[in-house]
């Protein structure tokens, strides 16, 4: 990946050295490569290097930047980034134990919860789940690869534009509580572009929204990405709904009806037949939904699963019960739609051909029959009435095309006569 760019030949390549803590930096306020890295790939480049504001750092000088990270310059240089698994692997931290007992301080959340190791650095983190899965820190140089593709080429599947299915408010809203990740998002969104649910709304994406990594997660549905609508609270977000159910794994104490994803559905259909508004709701991914949230649904939504392991991905959640909603439309098709792909429905496919007539049938059985007694098949003879009708009701019961017809009678014809050379009584 190292190709040589513009920025290198004209001699205008950000100045990379090593700052405090034997990170690279580079710019006016030694920013880390690794910021610059993460402000891009988390948001667009566009929107990264806007915050980034580094004096002199575009996109015709940004690659080389991300050419350092991406091609491991560091390991040249001796140094790593915070944040950077490759730190976590120099210093030989292998475990969770060891990475808190090289802090000074762990801070969880609002800092009521504080771990205390033996370093000189003082971290913070939201929830102990986040910690134990981001301590070894991230891959930047596999990152800085991935925004030097979006740098050349632009994003995958960035021309793919798709419309909604329906109407405004005939298809329910799907809300998701305070998203934590924005590839969540983005699998969501890809779900509800699956099952025709065009209305997304999220509530306090704990990223931010717009979010560049969504858009990349959901992998053509772009256009669910650009309508989707983000909120500050719970009650803004359904404050057009007539109808919300909140799917829940947990058994709450509230006295609401508790409904599967295809019961709901039903009562979802009927009261959209109505023209009223209705919703799905969705908690967070690390705990789900608040009770004081259940509470303002109509009703539970609670998928059949393993009861000693009930937890699901929030896509895999919401793919459940959009697969619920297109089931249920009458119209809908198996498969794609293409130019050259027709719709289908469940049952045998029957392709160009057609199911083969009576008259047809009745051909195929008259000359196996005949072909049968020419060569002593009905022995004894007085069972040929019955032997005959097995055979009838054995046939009839394949279903078969009219091209299939075709080829049986061609099998028996072959088989009693021979075919070319082998025709019997040729030469």
């Amino acid at each position: 990946m190292n190709v040589e760019t513009d920025a290198h030949r004209n001699g205008t390549v950000p100045d990379i050295r090593v700052g405090v803590g034997g990170e690279p930096v580079t710019g006016p306020e030694d920013t880390p490569v690794a910021a610059i890295v993460h402000a891009c790939h988390s948001a667009s480049i566009d929107q990264g290097l806007a915050a980034l504001a580094i004096p002199g750092l575009d996109r015709a000088t940004l690659e080389p930047v991300l050419q350092y990270c991406a091609s491991l310059k560091c390991v040249e240089d001796n140094v790593t980034c915070r944040g950077c698994k490759r730190r976590t692997e120099a210093q030989g931290i292998e475990t969770l134990d060891q990475f808190i007992l090289s802090k000074k301080e762990v801070i969880v959340g609002d800092g009521r919860v504080r771990l205390r190791g033996e370093g000189t650095e003082t971290v913070t983190t939201p929830c102990l789940e986040t910690l134990a899965k981001q301590w070894s820190g991230e891959n930047y140089w596999f990152w800085a690869r991935r925004v030097i593709r979006k740098l050349r080429h632009g994003l995958r599947r960035a021309h793919m534009r798709g419309e909604p299915v329906a109407g405004e408010g005939e298809t329910p809203s799907i809300i998701l509580m305070e998203p934590q990740l924005a590839d969540n998002i983005g699998m969501v969104a890809r779900a509800c572009a699956n099952f025709g649910l065009d209305d997304l709304r999220l509530i306090n994406p704990r990223d931010g929204w717009p979010n560049e990594k969504a858009r990349i997660a959901a992998s053509g549905a772009n256009y669910i990405i650009d309508d989707a609508r983000a909120f500050d609270t719970l009650e803004d977000s359904m404050a057009d709904l007539n109808w919300v159910g909140a799917t829940t794994a947990r058994q709450r104490d509230l006295r609401k009806p508790v409904l599967t994803p295809e019961q709901a559905i039903v009562e979802m259909r009927k009261r959209i037949g109505r023209g009223e508004r209705c919703g799905v709701l969705f908690g967070r991914e690390r705990n789900g939904l608040e009770t004081s949230e259940v509470a303002v649904a109509d009703a539970f939504i609670m998928i059949p699963v393993n009861s000693r392991f009930a937890s699901l991905n929030l896509a895999q959640a919401v793919l459940l019960t959009g697969y619920e909603w297109m089931r249920s439309d009458a119209g809908r098709s198996l498969g794609r739609v293409t130019t050259y792909e027709k719709p289908l429905t469940e049952g045998l496919y029957m392709g160009r051909d057609r199911p083969a007539t009576k008259e047809e049938l009745l051909g195929l059985f008259e000359h196996l029959e005949r072909e049968l007694e020419t060569n002593g098949f009905f022995n004894p003879a007085h069972r040929r009435s019955v032997v005959s009708q097995n055979l009838r009701t054995l046939l009839t019961r394949l279903n078969a095309t009219e091209q299939e017809v075709r080829t049986l009678r061609g099998i028996v014809a072959t088989l009693s006569q021979g075919k070319g050379k082998a025709r019997k009584g040729g030469l």
